[in-house]
């Protein structure tokens, strides 16, 4: 059974941070590239950061890049979004997200989100 499990959201002032964990099971977590989306309120789900399988290469979206670091721990089956200087436009769900593209088929699975919260 595929789970992807969020965890480490919460409630935080502006300027703090907080540390996202994405614990994956059910697949082999080191073969799929790994990102974090968010969605705010009212808005559509948007990418926040990517870390390949192969190389460990990451890419950020312009909002986040400097603030916002993306890992992952392939012995612990486990993904992170270190997320510092905090803004209120922050606050959203965060979704942690799996891929693999293998020849013509493509698979990802989705985890439920945690809600982060940036506000004095």
């Amino acid at each position: 059974q595929v789970q992807l499990v969020e965890s480490g959201g919460g409630l935080v002032q502006p300027g703090g941070s907080l540390r996202l964990s994405c614990a994956a099971s059910g697949f082999y977590f080191s073969t799929y590239d790994m990102s974090w989306y968010r969605q705010a309120p009212g808005k559509g789900r948007e990418l926040v950061a990517a870390i390949t399988s192969a190389s460990g290469s990451t890419n950020y979206a312009d909002s986040v890049r400097g603030r916002f670091t993306i890992s992952r721990d392939n012995a612990k089956n486990t993904a992170f979004l270190q997320m510092n200087s905090l803004k209120p436009e922050d606050t959203a769900v965060y979704y942690c997200n799996a891929e693999v593209i293998a020849g013509p088929h493509r698979m990802d699975y989705w985890g439920k989100g945690t809600l982060v919260t940036v506000s004095s």
